[in-house]
């Protein structure tokens, strides 16, 4: 298993002075941002199809610092009810996956998305509840549009030799916890897996280790990325919470750089468990912890991962059995 960065945490920096830092934390891997909400600072997949000479200079400067790319990102709601808007996110993960293969990566990450609540919608509409009925209904119509597209997305990665998609469980589209994900894998075939970030399950009440015993031999990536559920405040207001994230001492979660929602404990468990079903990539840190800078919380979350990985492979023998 190995550390991995999103590196769009450094958008601001061009992508040489991104891949020094992350690599000068002795980190070698890095999932890039290609399109939809992680967007193109470092990369422009349609720039980079139409130009050789920019392919390459790319390519050059992972070669510089040692750094390989485990996966695109290209997070979108590809099914959004704005056509425009729809568009835009489905041509981002097209030419994410056409980058894919021009550099041999076999892992886009991103959303399932999440259409409106009928074709005259203008927004979409996130389904929490089975009552009244016409909440059914409405998840009834979104998984016509959802399993159709997916079924030809996925075709179109594989025609392109692209053979994971790896969709992040993310409340607001209609993948967000382990039956979902199965539910749409189950209707459109095994390119279709789980980005596993235990920071969107946790506080839906989910524990990440059951849900990587559920999702075994789904688990195509992991993003590394914690969660500290305010005890006071769910009490008073249950998880559910709109407030902004910078209003931390009033929200009833916040996402922390892994180490300050769960100890090493939950990490250690987390790690070894993902061992158990088969999963032996990377771990990519994601950093949206607003209590600390982004230097900072990345140096705290390497160190951390540093000591609870298990890095080296499996033991083929034991002497004790």
């Amino acid at each position: 298993m190995k550390l991995s960065v999103l590196a769009n945490l450094y958008g601001s920096k061009p992508l040489d002075e991104a891949l020094k830092i992350i690599s000068g934390l002795g980190v070698h891997s890095v999932e890039i941002g290609a399109g939809g909400y992680p967007g193109k600072d470092h990369c422009n997949p349609a720039e980079l199809l139409a130009d050789e000479k920019k392919l390459q200079a790319f390519k050059d400067t992972f070669k510089k610092y040692d750094v390989e790319i485990c996966a695109l990102a290209a997070h979108g709601n590809p099914v959004h009810p704005d056509k425009k808007l729809a568009k835009a996110y489905d041509d981002d993960m097209r030419n994410a996956i056409l980058l894919a293969e021009k550099l041999g990566v076999d892992t886009i990450v991103g959303f399932s998305g999440c259409p409106g609540s009928d074709p005259d919608a203008k927004l979409p509409n996130w389904v929490t509840c089975a009552w009244p009925d016409e909440f059914l209904q409405i998840k009834d119509y979104q998984w016509g549009i959802l399993v159709p597209y997916w079924k030809e997305m996925t075709a179109f990665a594989k025609a392109h030799g692209v053979t994971k998609i790896a969709l992040e469980m993310h409340p607001g589209f209609c993948v967000y916890n382990p039956e979902t994900l199965l539910k749409l894998r189950d209707a459109v075939g095994d390119v279709i897996g789980a980005n596993l970030d235990p920071s969107h399950l946790i506080w839906q009440g989910i524990d990440p280790v059951c849900a990587i015993r559920a999702l075994k031999g789904a688990i195509y990536h992991v993003h590394a990325k914690d969660t500290k559920i305010d005890e006071q405040n769910t009490a008073v207001n249950g998880v559910l919470d709109y407030k902004h994230y910078g209003d931390e001492i009033h929200r009833s979660w916040i996402f922390r750089t892994v180490g300050y929602g769960h100890g090493e404990d939950f990490w250690r468990d987390f790690v070894s468990n993902l061992r158990l079903v088969g999963y032996d990539k990377v771990l990519s840190i994601e950093h949206e912890d607003s209590l600390m800078t982004i230097d900072e919380g990345l140096k705290k979350a390497v160190e951390f991962l540093d000591k609870v990985m298990i890095k080296e492979e499996k033991p083929v023998g034991m002497r004790w059995a």
